[in-house]
């Protein structure tokens, strides 16, 4: 069995979507996380944002942060589906390092005093 990792996942969905669209688009990726036998521990719904600088003709973009924990690999097909949905301007999947993930409460992690 492979070690369970931390990953932060930001998604930007496009900003002409409507709240109900962009619930669905989480809902999507949260059952997408099951299948591939992960937890999203946390999504943070960071709302409707204006954009630093135009994506595709774009100017605003609603964000949202999921906290996943899953197997390495496990959300390689997660990508590829973010990757092809018209409805996402963006996303970043990025693995937490072990201390990040434990100091958020994601794993637990031996501290360097009870492993000396």
């Amino acid at each position: 069995m492979l070690a369970v990792r931390a990953y932060e996942l930001m998604v930007i969905c496009d900003g002409d979507l409507d709240e109900s669209t962009v619930a669905g688009v989480i809902n999507r990726i949260t059952a997408e996380v099951a299948d591939a036998s992960g937890t999203v521990a946390t999504t943070d719904k960071w709302g409707k944002r204006r954009f630093a600088y135009e994506i595709n003709k774009k100017h605003e973009g609603f964000y949202v942060v999921f906290e996943i924990l899953a197997e390495p690999g496990a959300l390689d097909r997660l990508e590829t589906t973010l990757r092809l949905a018209d409805e996402v301007v963006r996303h970043k999947l990025i693995r937490l390092p072990d201390h990040e993930a434990a100091r958020r409460g994601l794993t637990e992690q031996a501290s360097p005093v009870e492993a000396g």
